[in-house]
């Protein structure tokens, strides 16, 4: 069981460095590429990336960074315990954490943004800077979570 809960482990770090990495590449070039752009073109890229993020792949990351991370921290608990249970409960925590900002702000926001009519204007003032600050919430969130999966992973080995 050790070997798995290694492999579990293993598979939660690159799961949450991949979404950690996707969310830092909305923060430092995605967002700040749709800023200079007119609002309808905002509008209109926002809601076409609302819809093509759909897909497993993210999901995958998206959804198994924290499962694997959970699943690592019961596997550490069943198992001989060798080491980093506080990051690994840390790691899940913030990772979690992402789900939850995730799903209470930027969904609503950006199921928001797909049904509302109002003129692009509008719909821009009312989504960019608040979006924008909740997505950098959740890549620290993400990154921090990595972070400290990779400490579990570190401790682990020596």
């Amino acid at each position: 069981m050790g070997i798995f809960s290694d492999v579990v482990l293993v598979a939660a770090v690159l799961a949450a460095g991949l979404i950690a990495g996707l969310f830092y590449a909305y923060t430092v070039s995605v967002m700040p590429g749709l800023a200079r752009a007119d609002d309808r073109t905002f509008v209109t890229a926002m809601r076409g990336i609302n819809i093509a993020i759909l897909n497993g792949r993210f999901m995958l990351s998206f959804l198994g960074a924290p499962l694997l991370a959970v699943a690592a921290v019961v596997l550490h608990l069943v198992t001989d315990g060798a080491g980093g249970l506080p990051w690994l409960v840390a790691g899940a925590v913030l990772l979690v954490a992402m789900l939850v900002v995730t799903g209470a702000i930027n969904v609503p926001m950006n199921n928001a943004l797909d049904q509302d009519t109002a003129d692009f204007t509008t719909l821009r003032t009312r989504f960019e800077k608040r979006w924008v600050r909740w997505n950098t919430a959740r890549t620290v969130l993400c990154t921090a979570g990595f972070g400290c999966l990779v400490g579990a992973l570190l401790t682990r080995a020596a």
